[in-house]
């Protein structure tokens, strides 16, 4: 009988940002990073896997596409060291290591857009294959990472470090769990989605580009990371809002200060980025606290950090500045409680309507998880199921 699994995994953001490799194939990263992995009810990729002697060959879907194996040499490879962590588990004379595998893949989010599509994927993939094969988690990290770098992230919940490693082969360049999503539950997140098509140039060739070119690079990995590393955990530790804000926007200005320093430059952010950044800090300064924090990966969609309390008031004004003309359920998503009516004690002007696709509110999360794993027979039982990968 084939085996069947599916299984979802989260999105992950950085607030130290990895940027830059060490070495290209392993996916060693220059600096050490930190993030938040998001609730997997709002963002989240969902991999369906069928593996078995009745499979003929190995096939991945993507979004209803297919692509190829052989020409994704990352992809390639995170079915080798699957392949090779079954013969290490299960022995030398296991079947399951010449298994086919089919793979059905889809985002309930935009791919390639700046919103880290890669890292729930990679990490997703990789957790269903050893859900699969009924392998120990332990080396799962390691092989998302090699998949796409922050994928290693994403295989836990809450607080993750990525540990950059000085090992040549890349044995001490792991992800840990700093603290659990129940740790800080009160932590909400709001994306701003500007733009949700795909981003002109890829992380992969702005980092190659940064690593060749930026000089400001070199002082971060060598001066700001390490710092900014150490004193984020302690705030995540102490709960300490205000200092986590102030380490998570300065590190995103920064990160973008290097792909401008990049030659020729990376250009991530537009002018609607900048009027986010801009409407950030009035409302903090408005209300005499740093009470919201940004972050932008490599695109132009805001990721903002505000703590329970303080969420409905400043949806009231972000809503107020940023406008639409769509019904409050296309524009507003997720987690989103009754606004407070015509409470604007701050007076910020409205900006031109629907600068923003849409805005989605969410929490921290525990990471991937299975939500299917069941036998197919071959009688063809649970065949409609999984219609999408035959």
């Amino acid at each position: 009988m084939d085996k069947v699994v599916t299984c979802v995994a989260p999105v992950n953001i950085a607030v130290i940002k990895y940027w830059g490799k060490r070495d290209e194939h392993l996916i060693l990263p220059l600096n050490d990073s930190v993030s938040l992995t998001l609730d997997c009810d709002q963002m989240h990729t969902k991999t369906s896997i069928i593996a078995g002697p009745l499979i003929n060959e190995d096939s991945v879907w993507l979004n209803g596409q297919i692509m190829s194996i052989e020409r994704n040499e990352r992809l390639k490879k995170c079915f080798d060291l699957i392949r090779n962590l079954i013969k290490i588990q299960k022995g030398k004379n296991s079947q399951e290591e010449k298994w086919k595998i089919k793979v059905c893949s889809e985002n309930n989010f935009p791919t390639a857009a700046g919103l880290a599509s890669s890292a729930a994927g990679y990490a997703c993939l990789v957790y269903t294959l050893a859900n699969a094969f009924g392998l120990v988690n332990k080396d799962l990290p390691s092989i998302a990472r090699q998949g796409s770098g922050s994928a290693c992230r994403s295989i836990y919940g809450g607080f993750v470090q990525w540990t950059a490693g000085v090992d040549d082969q890349g044995y001490d360049s792991t992800a840990v769990q700093i603290a659990a999503d129940t740790h800080w539950p009160e932590m909400r997140i709001i994306i701003l989605v500007v733009n949700d098509s795909k981003k002109k140039t890829s992380s992969t060739v702005g980092m190659k580009q940064a690593v060749k070119t930026s000089e400001l690079l070199k002082y971060r990995i060598q001066k700001c990371v390490p710092e900014r590393t150490k004193e984020i955990i302690q705030a995540i530790t102490d709960k300490n809002f205000e200092k986590f804000a102030e380490i998570t926007m300065r590190d995103s200005n920064q990160f973008h200060a290097i792909c401008l320093d990049t030659y020729p430059p990376c250009v991530y952010l537009n002018q609607v980025s900048h009027e986010i950044i801009s409407f950030v800090h009035d409302y903090n300064e408005a209300t005499g606290q740093i009470k919201v924090a940004y972050t932008f990966d490599a695109g132009p969609n805001a990721f903002l950090f505000v703590q329970q309390n303080d969420l409905s008031l400043f949806m009231s004004e972000l809503v107020n500045v940023f406008p639409t003309v769509q019904p409050n359920s296309s524009y507003l998503r997720g987690i989103v409680s009754t606004l407070p009516n015509n409470i604007k004690p701050y007076g910020f002007k409205s900006k031109e309507k629907d600068l923003l696709k849409y805005i989605m509110v969410t929490k921290l999360g525990s990471g991937p998880k299975c939500v299917d794993d069941h036998l197919l027979n071959s009688d063809g039982t649970l065949k409609s199921r999984i219609e999408s990968i035959n």
